[in-house]
């Protein structure tokens, strides 16, 4: 394994979630800022790590790898934090089908990778606004400054739950020929 500047910022990403998930638990009133703000920075490094490896030509297999799961983990643990904070129907729907996508896709696109054809299911730009909306309303519910910035985040979090529907329909239907063929493995 190479160690990159990209990995290393993958890796900070996974480091993080223990700080910001024991921020969350911290009985003081900077905690919700505190926690909003590690989350933040991790969701930066996501940003930059990508950006980097384009612009450095620093693509590594490992780097592949490490950095959808880094993200996955870290929205998933935020999720769940989010969750627990408002305890809520309203914000447990939207965040387990998020969750549950996640999981959707990525063995979509790992099967797809099986069989030659994982570029039929790469990111598309509908994925990336969901990640963007996602990210936005993680930060505000962490956080929660205010009654009109939580309402902000519930906006978010049904605008990403949202394409979210939509980002998995695109990759399965970009899978549907071969999801639905019936030849036996």
């Amino acid at each position: 394994m190479r160690l990159t500047i990209p990995n290393i910022l993958s890796f900070i990403r996974l480091i993080l979630i223990p700080f910001f998930v024991i921020t969350f638990y911290l009985p003081y009133s900077w905690s919700p800022f505190a926690t909003a703000l590690i989350f933040l920075i991790a969701g930066v490094t996501d940003w930059f790590d990508g950006y980097l490896a384009r612009k450095l030509n620093q693509t590594t297999r490992f780097g592949a790898f490490i950095d959808p799961v880094a993200d996955k983990v870290m929205v998933a643990a935020a999720m769940v934090l989010v969750v627990e904070h408002y305890n809520s129907v309203w914000v447990t729907i939207p965040a387990i089908t998020m969750i549950g996508r996640e999981i959707i896709i990525s063995a979509l696109r790992e099967w797809m990778a099986e069989l030659g054809k994982r570029s039929s299911v790469a990111v598309s730009w509908v994925g990336k606004v969901k990640t963007g909306a996602q990210m936005v309303a993680l930060i505000v519910l962490l956080w929660h400054p205010n009654e009109w910035m939580i309402w902000t985040g519930y906006i978010a979090l049904y605008v990403a739950m949202f394409l979210t529907y939509w980002s998995m329909y695109i990759y399965l239907k970009a899978a549907k020929h071969d999801l639905l063929n019936s030849e036996h493995l």
